[in-house]
């Protein structure tokens, strides 16, 4: 893949690198490019969903991987291990309950470290799923920057983040 920044305003500047598939988002020129302190994997096909995940984590000190197809994962996680990996349940011919599944047998066999996953879910029916898969917490979309990062805090905590419903569901 390719590095490139993300730059939602002109005071914030994020990095991002492809990790294979379809790509359709420009290079921008940019300084010096420095290492990130908190490096986060992205895997969805949807741009809306990229751009609120972007939005709700980005900062100077953040990096993001982003895979448009569930099956790059795997390759993703063994070129540079992220902090925290955010998973569309609906990705490309596989989605985030079988790239979790396959992250977490990979991490049983020895052949990947632990990497915490909180997954998005498209509905309530769907946490049953986010459990079996071993996923570390779960939003149900429509998803917001402050529940992104509060979830992915308090799983890169060593915590847990599930939700049973969306608060646009919560509050009918």
């Amino acid at each position: 893949g390719f590095l490139r920044r993300h730059c939602a305003d002109s005071e914030e500047q994020r990095k991002a690198e492809d990790c294979g598939g379809q790509h359709d988002t420009t290079t921008v020129p940019t300084r010096e490019i420095t290492l990130a302190l908190v490096h986060v994997l992205i895997a969805t096909d949807a741009q809306y969903v990229l751009d609120d995940v972007i939005a709700a984590l980005g900062t100077p000190d953040t990096s993001f991987s982003v895979c448009r197809d569930g099956r790059d994962v795997t390759d993703a996680v063994k070129k540079r291990t992220p902090d925290i990996a955010v998973l569309d349940l609906q990705v490309g011919s596989m989605g985030a309950m079988a790239t979790t599944m396959n992250l977490r047998l990979d991490e049983s066999g020895g052949r990947l470290p632990r990497v915490p996953v909180v997954m998005l879910l498209d509905r309530v029916a769907d946490v049953h799923l986010a459990r079996r898969s071993g996923a570390d917490g779960w939003l149900v979309k429509p998803i917001d920057s402050l529940r992104v990062r509060r979830a992915v805090s308090e799983v890169r905590a060593g915590r847990t983040w599930h939700e049973s419903a969306s608060p646009v569901v919560q509050h009918r």
